[in-house]
């Protein structure tokens, strides 16, 4: 951990590589993460040797040493409207419990581009799709833990992968099926990440406000480079930016996140909070998966950045 860190990396990362896998695969990465019947469940987004994308399921009891299940848990769809849509793969998850269930956005990628697509489990053995809660080149969608003022929210990243987009924008919906209203939340700036921004984690309730973790990508002559800042929502209205990070909180360093098959990449798509505490579990190099810890504190002493409309 270096001076300026405020996350410090598990001394053994990576913590999960296509070694663990049980079943022939290429790489491991960008993992959801919750909290099941007193064990931390990471779902785990598994390419293989194709280049298509699944889900597998993964389980510990301390939240370093994972059980892997035997075989995917979740695959592309063979039944419309989903197939067409899935067709080359389900990708980068997200995981929101809402009473007792555990809602999951994910990337469908089919031929069309990505979208979100968005299920549910109640017991992490059957998954049953809702629907798709964007048009394609969307991605990055993760769901707010709670109803507010009778309402779903959800952050997504529409028009990034065509490059005329890459903003955060939030969106909203009274049964998970039908979304509208969108307003921008951040755009990229010069910097750190002016080519696009992404929603990592899903937001936690805090009492400054919804915080959450993004992704800006920076275009280098080297290729992108993804680091991770985060965001500081409104309480009442989600769609208001209290505060953010003018700078990025966590960056490739090591060799496992800047050499596989992207390089420089750390990627989070899950968080696990007890009281102070906060593990990520993130994607290195889209190769392995990794996990770093931190206090939430220091998370949001780091949200320094007013927005320019609230000058």
């Amino acid at each position: 951990m270096g001076k300026f860190d405020i996350f410090k990396r598990y001394e053994n990362n990576p913590i999960i590589t296509r070694d663990h896998i049980p079943y022939r695969c290429n790489t491991v990465f960008n993992a959801a993460a919750c909290e099941f019947n007193g064990k931390i469940v990471l779902l785990l987004r598994v390419e293989d040797v194709s280049g298509h994308s699944h889900l597998t399921l993964a389980y510990s009891d301390d939240g370093y040493n994972f059980k892997i299940e035997k075989k995917p848990w979740i695959m592309p769809s063979n039944e419309e409207p989903y197939a067409i849509y899935e067709k080359y793969g389900v990708e980068d998850p997200r995981i929101t419990k809402i009473g007792d269930t555990y809602y999951i956005t994910y990337v469908a990628f089919g031929p069309y581009g990505p979208r979100i697509g968005l299920g549910f489990t109640k017991d992490f053995t059957t998954f049953t799709r809702i629907g798709f809660s964007s048009e394609t080149d969307n991605k990055d969608g993760v769901l707010f833990p709670e109803k507010i003022n009778g309402k779903y929210y959800l952050i997504d990243r529409p028009g990034g992968m065509a490059g005329t987009g890459g903003s955060l924008w939030i969106t909203e919906s009274f049964d998970l099926i039908h979304w509208g209203n969108a307003k921008v939340l951040l755009s990229p700036e010069p910097g750190w990440g002016n080519y696009k921004l992404g929603a990592s984690t899903p937001p936690i309730k805090t009492d400054e406000g919804w915080l959450l973790l993004y992704h800006g990508v920076r275009k280098t002559a080297g290729g992108n480079l993804y680091r991770v800042g985060a965001i500081l929502l409104d309480l009442e209205k989600p769609w208001k930016v209290i505060r953010y990070t003018p700078h990025f909180i966590f960056a490739p360093r090591e060799l496992y996140e800047r050499i596989g098959d992207v390089p420089n990449v750390v990627f989070p798509c899950g968080w696990i909070v007890k009281n102070n505490k906060v593990l990520i579990y993130y994607g290195a190099a889209d190769t392995y998966i990794c996990v770093a810890e931190t206090k939430l504190q220091m998370i949001l002493e780091n949200c320094t950045a007013i927005p320019r409309d609230c000058y």
